[in-house]
């Protein structure tokens, strides 16, 4: 298999919201988006977000709900942390030496996705 890219797709009614999150909070761009679908990335790292009024809905992707999170991995979790504190966004989770050797904060966005960035020690 040749992959062109991989991306999940979180369904979530707040997908414009999430769109506006990642872009001013994590420094994602808008690669597509239309009426009920959105895709973005940064640093080649892509993601979507899909409303639950897309056509093929239903049957398709159930709405999303707890029980995922997203990993971003970074070289540096205090810059990251810095970065996104100046567009005004503050961790749900502080910046932390884990035990298991990693640094990292967490964040929510707006359909409730746990994003922790990351860093490993």
């Amino acid at each position: 298999m040749q992959f062109i890219d991989r991306y999940p797709i979180i369904v979530t009614d707040k997908f414009a919201e999430c769109r506006d999150f990642w872009t001013r909070h994590l420094s994602f761009a808008v690669l597509f988006e239309n009426d009920w679908f959105v895709l973005m990335q940064a640093d080649g790292a892509s993601m979507a977000f899909m409303s639950p009024s897309h056509p093929s809905y239903p049957p398709g992707p159930e709405a999303y709900f707890a029980g995922s999170s997203m990993e971003l991995e970074v070289k540096d979790a205090a810059a990251a942390l810095a970065e996104m504190q100046a567009t005004g966004k503050e961790p749900d989770y502080p910046l932390t030496d884990e035990p298991f050797g990693q640094r990292r904060f967490s964040i929510k966005d707006p359909s409730g996705l746990w994003i922790n960035v990351v860093q490993q020690l």
